[in-house]
């Protein structure tokens, strides 16, 4: 027979065969041969058993398919039901999501996202509560010196007072606008602490801040003596203007409320940060004064009438702006030591 496949009949009986040329050891022909019927038979059970194969392995691969995007979709259904849960009135949110790497790094991603929006609304917060404090004290401390100016007014409007009389409430009234000129002056420049951010901070030469203030101060005050420690270059990164205005006031307290006729300065760097030390040799701060002379508009016993109450308000400021801290102490020169402690350079 030939090579490959033919029907053929034996007995009648009809065969499929497959012929093979084989070379080795000899050349020969060999053919084996089924009947035809079992070979239909053979190759229709074949084909049943492929369907059957074919039809649970796509049965298998859809159910581990649904298995699979079940493990994938269920965190992200439960980042999205405890997104829609969050309120802007609740306190920060916990997003927690386990199962995929990628829903949980989308989980993460937004719980970062969700944590800096909550400390933004909570810096919001904190900002409209010391807006609102600070509006109401300012009012409050504003609205006795305008009383006091209203009335002088209309004293000079309704009587004909003697040229002496007049003079006094006219100087009365000069010396109540400026104490309002200086208040608004305060409290400008402590709003501008307040919106003053981390970006704003710059490498300040602590040495020389302290050196310029020195000697402006002894053109200011032409009767008093300023004198600086010498200390090597201290470098800290921090608010130029707000450090110097940090110092400036702490001088003009200690001459306009302490009398004083010396004033020292001196600043000491070490691992923990920079002390700037401002001494002076005037009448001093009793010791039970000297945390509350720190709060918004409020005055020692020893201050003078004419202050605002925000000098050492505005150091302090400075210094948590610096995320340092303000002091007072004895001083060797006998007077009242401010003490700025400011962290270093980070």
């Amino acid at each position: 027979m030939p090579v490959g496949y033919a029907d053929t009949y034996v007995n009648g009986v009809r065969y499929r065969v497959r012929t093979v040329d084989i070379r080795v050891p000899e050349p020969m022909l060999v053919a084996v041969g089924a009947t035809y019927d079992s070979t239909i038979a053979d190759t229709n059970n074949l084909h049943r058993r492929v369907l059957i194969i074919c039809t649970f392995a796509i049965g298998a691969a859809t159910f581990a398919g649904w298995l699979l995007a079940a493990f994938a979709v269920r965190p992200l259904k439960q980042l999205a039901e405890q997104t829609r849960q969050i309120d802007a009135g609740d306190e920060a949110p916990d997003v927690e999501v386990r199962g995929a790497t990628e829903a949980v790094e989308i989980a993460e991603a937004l719980k970062g996202l969700l944590q800096r929006i909550w400390n933004e609304q909570d810096r919001t917060k904190a900002a409209l509560a010391s807006a609102r404090d600070f509006s109401a004290v300012s009012a409050h401390e504003l609205r006795t010196p305008l009383t006091a100016m209203r009335t002088n007014l209309e004293v000079l409007a309704t009587l004909d007072l003697p040229d002496e009389q007049r003079k006094e409430v006219i100087n009365d009234v000069i010396r109540t606008q400026s104490r309002i000129e200086a208040t608004l002056t305060a409290l400008e420049r402590l709003a501008q602490g307040e919106l003053s951010t981390s970006d704003d901070h710059v490498p300040v030469d602590i040495t020389e801040l302290l050196d310029r203030a020195a000697h402006d101060a002894m053109r200011v005050y032409p009767d008093l003596d300023v004198s600086l420690v010498p200390a090597p270059t201290i470098i800290i990164v921090g608010l130029p203007a707000g450090l110097r205005l940090a110092v400036d006031n702490a001088i003009a307290n200690a001459v306009k409320h302490g009398g004083a006729t010396r004033v020292q300065l001196s600043a000491v760097s070490s691992r923990e940060g920079v002390e700037i030390a401002i001494d002076d040799d005037g009448v001093g701060i009793p010791e039970e004064e000297r945390a509350i002379v720190f709060e918004r508009f409020s005055r020692g016993s020893t201050a003078s009438v004419s202050g605002s109450g925000l000098g050492l308000a505005l150091v302090a400021q400075q210094a948590e702006l610096h995320g340092g801290t303000a002091s007072l102490e004895e001083s060797p020169l006998g007077g009242v030591r401010l003490l700025l402690k400011l962290p270093g350079v980070r």
